[in-house]
């Protein structure tokens, strides 16, 4: 039986988080359907604008992310410390980016006089969307929501598009973020659909290649920052450069096959993350397959599982792909 999502989101443990939404029906995401011959890469296009849409209005962004065929993926970063910083018309203003809201929030965002016995009850309006823009299940509903609609639209149908329930997992250490987003954006490789990263349309890491021959980093996306420092802004505690050469050569040895063929400055960079270069392999070629929950070393993993009260340790073994041994 599925858990409630609340259950599997623990912001004391990582902001970090991999989500997976997939079609229902023998609809088509994008792609060609042999079926009917028809051409759907289209769609792709509105995956794109509307989760960049939407990093624009929630405190909520995008790591990674790839839209395949059936399914997209994403890895979110959920911004707490921005949400908390809003003040309260802020809040309003970003959440009627998406939302009429009430009567009472569109008087407040007008700058109009709240009558005293309905102060009350607009704070508790705004703590309400301040809760939401900073949560990972109103996210992912705003962004399928509207991809549902122009797709039913355009086939002439109604009914569901997406699943019911989106997957998540919790990404608990700085390996496991780094691992997911190179599965997330080496998706189109391992199915065929495009031969270098650079070419794989309609995925985070085609935007970050493309920035980073201009020196910059894609505006969209949650940024690379380096290595740990005191003060340091918000972004991903790495170096792009080695992210970037991880990516590429990763795919190399998915589209080859050419197991365990991974150059000495690329191990050298997988030694920082205490993953020998086979787990690394594996573990960016089968993410979906070796892990069905949350993703870190033990350690972590109980950790996370003993601040959500989880007596039953289920997926642990799935922990032994993140130590520093090899498999």
């Amino acid at each position: 039986m599925p858990r409630p999502r609340r259950t599997l989101i623990s912001i004391e443990d990582t902001p970090y988080y991999h989500c997976c939404s997939r079609v229902v029906r023998r609809a088509f995401l994008c792609g060609d359907d042999k079926y009917t011959g028809k051409n759907y890469d289209h769609r792709r296009g509105w995956v794109e604008e509307q989760l960049i849409k939407l990093c624009e209005v929630f405190a909520i962004d995008v790591a990674a992310y790839a839209v395949m065929s059936n399914h997209l993926h994403v890895v979110l970063y959920i911004d707490l410390e921005t949400a908390n910083s809003w003040s309260d018309r802020e809040v309003v203003e970003q959440w009627h980016k998406l939302f009429n809201g009430t009567t009472l929030t569109q008087k407040f965002a007008k700058g109009e006089v709240i009558d005293e016995h309905l102060v009350v009850q607009l704070k508790q309006l705004i703590a309400t969307y301040r809760s939401r823009l900073c949560d990972i299940s109103w996210f992912m509903r705003c962004l399928n929501e509207p991809i549902a609609r122009q797709a039913n639209f355009e086939d002439n149908c109604t009914g569901h598009f997406w699943e019911g329930r989106f997957k998540s997992q919790a990404l608990l250490d700085e390996a496991a973020v780094l691992a997911c987003m190179a599965y997330v954006e080496l998706n189109p490789i391992r199915a065929q659909m495009a031969s270098t990263p650079e070419k794989s349309d309609f995925t985070s890491i085609k935007l970050r290649v493309k920035a980073a021959l201009s020196g910059e980093q894609p505006k969209q996306l949650l940024p690379f920052i380096g290595n740990e420092r005191v003060h340091q802004p918000k972004g991903i505690a790495f170096s792009l450069k080695d992210y970037l050469i991880l990516v590429d050569e990763t795919g190399r040895v998915i589209r080859d096959d050419k197991r365990g063929s991974i150059s000495s400055s690329a191990e050298a960079i997988l030694s920082r993350l205490n993953i020998p270069a086979a787990n690394w392999i594996k573990i960016v070629a089968e993410f979906g397959q070796l892990f069905h929950g949350p993703v870190g070393t033990l350690e972590e993993f109980s950790r996370y599982c003993e601040h959500l009260n989880k007596r039953r340790r289920h997926f642990s073994s799935s922990c032994e792909y993140m130590h520093n041994h090899s498999l």
